[in-house]
């Protein structure tokens, strides 16, 4: 349906907004920008319906009353993605204040499968029509419509929450994340552009050397980026047999099917090396200097805070959180993230918060027993399956997949793939695993019978996640359900618990010269002034362990320093 019609006035003076706004309980704000960043003018929305466009550039002190309303305190702000008001109005020298509710995150917290949460999907999702007015309505009424559609929302969502009984979790554990983002953002870290420069002419070395194999190889010399050229060589000349085959029906060449191939022949094992190394020259490696702010020297990533459906947050432009730790390239990248003059990194780790997830959900005896006890969970794990109590590091590898998998719900064919055993033998690991850990077991069911029931799985938050999977007649569609209601309520808490940690330690934190600058998945990285270290050391292993929700395991912190976010001791 076409968009509802919008009424809307422009005020182009100080004493016209004050006479609009009267005295507010509640105000949408929703800034427009310009093209180079500026604020071009901001779209007000008040309970009711009433909403106004206000040009920054017109009237003598539009902006400055903007920022004045920004800033207050006593009047409530809701909107949509906070968090880049937050940003802009900081670029501006003011302050946003006063907020009470952000639509993105709430609707995220409230429901986290939904395909997109922008203003157009949210109002299409909660109002059942379009957002942003008509095609050939200027951008000042596009605001407007859009504006007035995030109050209606406001109120829908906020209704809604406070039904299901979750606004003091919204209030207290995610709403306040869209500040402590701003502010990393903001802050951006520190890197090393010249060692990129370097590293990008070992790369182009080690790549020309990774070539020249695959041609020597081969025979001739191909375009390794050509899946066509590709199939060619691995399925044509060199006889390999493909696993599996793409939507059109060609045999496929992606990483899973190469791995598979790489146990057979040197060739795909090449490929794959090469892909490796080219990904990280393009995506970081030759993409970092370029996006280093001349400004700042920093580089500034966005995070997400509904970019993923277990409620972490997700990175990009660039991507920080996909920057590999276990390979030597992937090393050499972070070792050019270091801290400025004066300061040091910290890192701060959950250990195998997943785990302790499971355990604390499962409320399997042994798992809980092996956390209480400060056990090596994997060797635990792999002296349970095995019956052995000297344990080989190969076992303990094993032990360590099939603890992983289990999270991640894998089946038996997908853990013989991963640990490259017969399928007989993923099958009898995964049934000896179960039976020294029973009410894993038991665990997987009843969260599935649980989300079947409920419709949707939960953290320890309140987080929901919908799993329409479980009502398909699909059987792959409804084994996929099941591994989402089991893996959501240990994936999403562990995004509760880490974001809330942050929350509590940037307001600690506030003040200091030491600053939070990334979070990566289960880790948290701080730039930490040199005298301020070992205190923010204290306050962050406190925070992180102590979490506001009630577990029946104790959460543990790894905390490393150094002088760049690879050599950490």
């Amino acid at each position: 349906p076409p968009a509802a019609e919008q009424d809307f006035e422009v005020i182009t003076d100080t004493d016209a907004l004050r006479a609009f706004l009267g005295s507010p309980e509640l105000v949408c704000l929703s800034l427009r920008l310009s093209d180079s960043g500026e604020i071009a003018g901001a779209a007000l929305s008040l309970a009711g319906g009433k909403t106004c466009y206000v040009p920054s550039g017109e009237g003598a002190g539009l902006l400055e009353a903007i920022k004045g309303l920004a800033s207050d305190p006593e009047i409530k702000k809701t909107g949509w993605n906070i968090k880049r008001e937050i940003l802009t109005l900081g670029r501006a020298g003011a302050e946003m204040n006063g907020v009470c509710f952000d639509i993105m995150t709430a609707a995220h917290f409230l429901d986290s499968s939904l395909s997109g949460y922008s203003v157009a999907d949210l109002t299409r999702a909660h109002l059942g029509r379009m957002a942003g007015g008509a095609k050939d309505a200027d951008e000042a009424a596009s605001e407007c419509s859009a504006c007035a559609a995030v109050m209606e929302i406001h109120e829908k969502l906020s209704a809604e929450m406070e039904a299901a009984g979750l606004s003091k979790n919204y209030r207290e554990r995610v709403l306040p994340m869209s500040g402590v983002v701003a502010d990393m953002e903001q802050k951006g870290v520190f890197v090393d552009t010249g060692r990129l420069a370097e590293i990008s002419g070992e790369f182009a070395s080690k790549l020309a050397l990774a070539q020249d194999q695959i041609f020597s190889a081969a025979g001739k010399r191909l375009n390794i980026n050509s899946t066509a050229q590709l199939r060619d060589l691995l399925f044509g000349k060199l006889g390999l047999t493909p696993s599996k085959r793409t939507a059109g029906g060609e045999p496929s060449t992606d990483s899973e099917v190469l791995t598979g191939l790489a146990l057979l022949h040197p060739v795909p094992k090449m490929i794959l090396r090469y892909r490796e190394l080219s990904k990280l020259k393009s995506t970081y490696v030759d993409a970092l200097p370029r996006l280093v702010n001349p400004r700042t020297g920093r580089v500034h990533t966005s995070y997400g805070l509904a970019g993923t459906s277990t409620g972490r947050l997700s990175s990009r432009d660039p991507n920080l959180q996909n920057i590999p730790i276990k390979t030597g390239e992937g090393r050499k990248i972070r070792r050019a993230f270091r801290a400025a003059d004066g300061f040091v990194l910290l890192s701060a780790d959950y250990s195998q918060i997943d785990l302790r997830l499971l355990a604390h959900f499962s409320e399997d005896e042994k798992l809980l027993t092996a956390f209480e006890n400060g056990e090596d969970i994997h060797s635990s794990t792999a002296a349970e399956i095995f019956g052995a109590s000297d344990i080989t590091p190969e076992m303990r590898r094993l032990a360590k997949n099939i603890n992983f998998g289990i999270i991640y719900g894998i089946s038996p064919f997908g853990l013989s793939k991963q640990l490259g055993t017969s399928l007989k033998q993923a099958r009898d690991y995964m049934e000896r695993y179960f039976s020294r850990y029973p009410r894993v077991r038991q665990y997987m069911a009843e969260s599935a019978e649980k989300a079947r029931k409920t419709g949707y799985a939960e953290t320890v938050s309140g987080r929901r996640r919908p799993i329409a999977e479980l009502r398909s007649k699909n059987k792959i569609k409804i084994r996929n359900g099941e591994r989402a209601a089991m893996n959501t309520p240990i994936q999403g808490s562990a995004a509760d618990i880490i974001n809330s940690a942050m929350i509590t330690i940037h307001r600690r934190i506030t003040g200091m010269k030491s600053s939070m600058i990334l979070q990566v998945h289960d880790e948290l990285i701080f730039e930490a002034a040199v005298e301020e270290t070992d205190g923010l050391a204290v306050i962050v292993k406190e925070e992180m362990e102590s979490t506001p929700f009630e577990l029946k395991t104790a959460m543990k912190v790894e905390l490393k320093r150094g002088p760049n976010w690879a050599d950490m001791s």
